[in-house]
């Protein structure tokens, strides 16, 4: 995998945001392979096809890709996306696509991280403020993807510091991480944040530490009566899929 830019695709425009769009669609095309099934390519989609960048002809899973100037190891906060009410109305149909979110410097990739689409869910999604009455594209609203408000078992790196995973080792953790997917958009809420308060606790936790996030969870889930019976269930379908171990007396491990 070639980590540099084909550089020659920028002459003619004069955008730095153009010119970084060109730039980082092509690599991924010309570079990255399927993380679903392995497929050794992916073609682009269709233009202006609603957030869908790539498709694996193999086993038709879409991608969109979002790409930052960075030199840090991570994306920040918030990433720009385009039109909130297309980014919901694609997320929560589970036809939805999984995420490339690739770093680069000096026209280089150094950073790349894949998000499997169980983990995209409303709440991740900020919408921005309404452009004015006087902007050219007035009461347009845009979004931000919110990347604090996924959990890191979600964020399966590619590529991490400019060195490159073994293309079966990303395989292997996608499939994993995607043996999570759930059948309503509802789950997917839950899962996540779930995940997000295991991720605060130790590697030795406990059933009572999780409740007591008890009034965390019923602030984002109001119309939930019975918190306790949900983080039970949850923990269950964790431990199920090889993400947690029961240890015994109320007390489990992450795996």
């Amino acid at each position: 995998m070639n980590l540099r830019f084909d550089i020659s695709l920028a002459e003619g425009y004069k955008s730095q945001t153009q010119i970084a769009r060109v730039l980082t669609e092509d690599w991924l095309a010309r570079n990255m392979y399927c993380p679903i099934c392995g497929e050794v390519s992916i073609r682009r989609a269709e233009p202006n096809a609603p957030v869908k960048d790539y498709v694996c002809e193999k086993c038709k899973s879409q991608y969109e890709l979002k790409s930052k100037k960075t030199g840090s190891d991570s994306f920040q906060a918030t990433v720009a996306d385009g039109v909130y009410r297309t980014m919901i109305g694609r997320i929560t149909s589970l036809d939805n696509p999984s995420f490339f979110f690739l770093h680069y410097d000096h026209y280089e990739v150094n950073n790349l991280v894949v998000v499997p689409k169980c983990f995209f869910t409303p709440s991740i999604i900020e919408k921005r403020t309404a452009l004015s009455s006087t902007a050219r594209r007035a009461g347009w609203e845009g979004c931000n993807i919110l990347m604090t408000a996924i959990p890191a078992t979600a964020k399966i790196p590619v590529i991490k510091n400019g060195v490159v995973r073994p293309i079966k080792d990303v395989v292997t953790q996608y499939q994993k991480v995607y043996s999570l997917q759930t059948k309503s958009v509802k789950s997917r809420g839950w899962l996540m944040d779930t995940l997000h308060l295991i991720e605060r606790l130790d590697t030795t936790f406990s059933l009572a530490q999780l409740y007591a996030f008890e009034k965390e969870l019923k602030l984002k889930h109001p119309d939930n009566n019975h918190i306790p019976d949900k983080i039970r269930q949850q923990l269950q379908f964790l431990r199920d899929k090889g993400f947690i171990e029961f240890k015994g007396g109320g007390k489990y491990k992450k795996l």
